[in-house]
């Protein structure tokens, strides 16, 4: 069979452009399974970085004791200061929407409402931001949405911590 010169130029395109159209189509996709080691590093990281201080309910009266299967689900203790009340979000429904790149860039442009410690988390290696969504992920979903931000004018329902005027 002969193929003629337009044809064998055509295939040649296609077969040169290969590998960009396969990365092009990856881009979109959610990131595969984590690795052991990944996950270890992620728990690590969640660990140290005291992300289950606030995002776990009890970590921190249970001195860290609570099953990973009830870790970042969000919590009903409000922190109200001047910048009004707010809820550590339930990080297990939040990543379940996003994909590993689109986390990563929230991440690195993050900026919320004390006390989340977003500055931080701007800072962190993509290697280790990508360990803490590959964590969460496989987690998967679990509890409840965290309460709404309440603002500054309003009185949250309780319990809340109280945070002091920042001084003058």
């Amino acid at each position: 069979m002969r193929i003629g010169l337009c044809a064998r130029l055509m295939l040649a395109s296609v077969v040169a452009a290969a590998p960009w159209i396969v990365q092009a189509a990856d881009k979109g996709k959610a990131a595969g399974p984590a690795s052991a080691a990944q996950l270890e590093r992620g728990r690590y990281l969640v660990d140290i970085g005291g992300c289950n201080d606030c995002h776990t309910p009890g970590y921190m009266q249970n001195a860290g004791k609570i099953p990973e299967a009830q870790w970042l689900t969000g919590d009903k203790l409000g922190w109200r200061g001047p910048w009004g009340t707010t809820y550590a979000v339930n990080l297990r429904t939040y990543m379940q929407d996003l994909t590993e790149a689109q986390w990563l860039k929230t991440a690195k442009t993050l900026q919320t409402r004390p006390p989340m410690p977003w500055f931080a988390v701007q800072k962190m290696s993509t290697a280790d931001l990508r360990a803490i969504y590959a964590l969460i992920r496989h987690l998967g979903p679990g509890g409840q949405a965290a309460p709404a931000y309440v603002p500054p004018d309003k009185e949250p329902p309780p319990p809340f911590v109280q945070f002091p005027a920042p001084p003058k």
